[in-house]
């Protein structure tokens, strides 16, 4: 179930967008608890897709890894989320991290408002550090680290 109508303005423009783009983007600023992140609402609803979610990066850097991911993944050039990408970043591989749904609350409240609940699919996209590392290899940087906590599990190395 999805909202149909919002109650105040800031509402009705995430409905709004939905209707006419098909999501709508979320930025949320960092504070001295973590780090500044940007999702989407509405791809799962839109294009049957998961929602996206990525940290630690300037807002208008993240709306374009957002609309490049969705694009991706609408083209079927990503679809299996386990598996890193080049598309999102040029010459960087970016992978991708299932956020469990006890996360949702504390993270993505704006899409459980508008799904009335927590049933979609969320993936947080991670991007690597400048010398190629991810959060979870073990000579990954504690500011890069930082910059992104992970809200699932790392993916395992194949």
């Amino acid at each position: 179930m999805v909202r149909l109508a919002g109650e105040d303005a800031s509402e009705q423009r995430v409905i709004d967008d939905i209707a006419t783009h098909g999501w709508h983007g979320v930025q949320i600023s960092g504070d001295e608890e973590g780090p500044g992140y940007a999702f989407t609402i509405g791809a799962y609803h839109s294009f049957g897709l998961p929602e996206f979610l990525i940290m630690g990066l300037p807002y208008a850097t993240a709306m374009q890894i957002l609309d490049l991911a969705l694009d991706a993944a609408r083209s079927g050039s990503i679809a299996d989320f386990t598996q890193t990408t080049d598309l999102l970043l040029k010459g960087h591989a970016c992978a991708f991290v299932r956020v469990p749904q006890a996360q949702y609350r504390d993270y993505v409240g704006y899409a459980r408002w508008y799904y009335e609940g927590n049933d979609f699919t969320l993936y947080q996209i991670v991007w690597p550090s400048r010398d190629g590392h991810f959060p979870w290899d073990t000579d990954a940087a504690a500011a890069y680290v930082a910059a992104q906590p992970l809200l699932g599990t790392a993916p395992s190395e194949d």
